[in-house]
């Protein structure tokens, strides 16, 4: 990862001012540097050590930052790992234009690779994440959404570039069709899982460890696997003071929303989904050869159900 972070500093340069600072900012806040983990993991589960592997991380956490970039200014989001978010500190124009150059490096990057089948990849992951973006826009205060729905957009949004991060560090190694598909299934289990507790942090975290405020997918109008299994699993008032909230975002309902989360146990429902998710996971990661990186997938599919921001 030391390796990957020497690469990022490197690529971001510019001879642009504010490219610069806008980019440093949002990558020295840090974050959990999963999708180039991955990348890095597979690649050690395979055999492969080449230098190509910094380099396609570095790629796949420019594409997650470009996103975030965008995703701050869609939802008017004002802090994000407990700073400030871009938006909040150089205004929506820069972060949007940021997150563009972020996008165009990462392609440029990826011809490194001489690899049309990783450019295919990551360019189809690329325009996927767009579509789930879009779809979340749709249903933005729509309290009708189900979980068939949800789950789509989330595969999309967030999932699909734990998948494609996977599936390139299986590339690399010149691994096998059916180990790239192991790794593929696992990053996008992963994926899903990750964002299904993302969704339960946000009724049940604490702000200060998240990094981010609570609350802001009600605000943002978003039906989340929460809020989906309380509106089932609740009474028609709790249901009508759900669905009021969606459809309007109104933070201040936040302690009613929670309450009854809680007492429809719709959060454990959430958990559940997350659990089947990880065990998906965990499954396509003993399908890899035995050694300490097939390992760490396990250990890191196990431990994402506890984590706490």
């Amino acid at each position: 990862m030391r390796e990957v972070d020497q690469v990022i500093a490197r690529r971001l340069d510019s001879g642009v001012p504010l490219v610069g600072s806008v980019s440093h900012y949002i990558i020295s806040a840090g974050g959990k540097r999963l999708r180039p983990a991955l990348l890095l993991l597979c690649c050690g589960a395979l055999g492969f050590k080449g230098e190509q592997r910094y380099n396609m991380a570095a790629v796949v956490e420019f594409i997650h930052t470009a996103t975030l970039l965008h995703d701050d200014v869609v939802d008017d989001s004002a802090l994000r790992r407990g700073s400030a978010t871009a938006n909040a500190r150089f205004g929506n124009p820069a972060s949007v234009l940021v997150g563009d150059f972020l996008y165009s490096r990462a392609f440029q990057m990826m011809v490194d690779s001489q690899s049309m089948r990783i450019m295919e990849v990551l360019a189809n992951a690329t325009n996927i994440i767009a579509e789930g973006e879009v779809m979340q826009l749709m249903n933005m205060h729509n309290a009708g959404l189900d979980e068939a729905g949800y789950l789509q957009v989330i595969r999309s949004k967030t999932a699909k570039l734990f998948e494609a991060s996977a599936r390139v560090g299986a590339i690399l190694s010149s691994g096998t069709p059916t180990q790239e598909e192991h790794c593929a299934e696992y990053g996008q289990a992963l994926g899903t899982a990750f964002q299904v507790i993302d969704d339960v942090l946000d009724y049940t975290g604490d702000a200060t460890v998240m990094g981010k405020n609570l609350g802001d997918d009600l605000r943002e109008g978003k039906a989340t696997l929460p809020l989906i299994a309380a509106m089932q699993r609740g009474t028609q008032a709790e249901r009508g003071t759900i669905q009021s909230a969606i459809e309007t975002g109104n933070v201040d309902m936040l302690d009613s929303v929670i309450a009854i989360v809680r007492k429809t146990g719709s959060l454990d429902v959430a958990r559940a989904a997350a659990q089947l998710e990880a065990k998906r996971a965990i499954a396509a990661a003993q399908q890899l050869p035995v050694g300490p990186h097939a390992d760490c997938l396990v250990q890191l599919a196990t431990q994402l159900l506890d984590r706490n921001h």
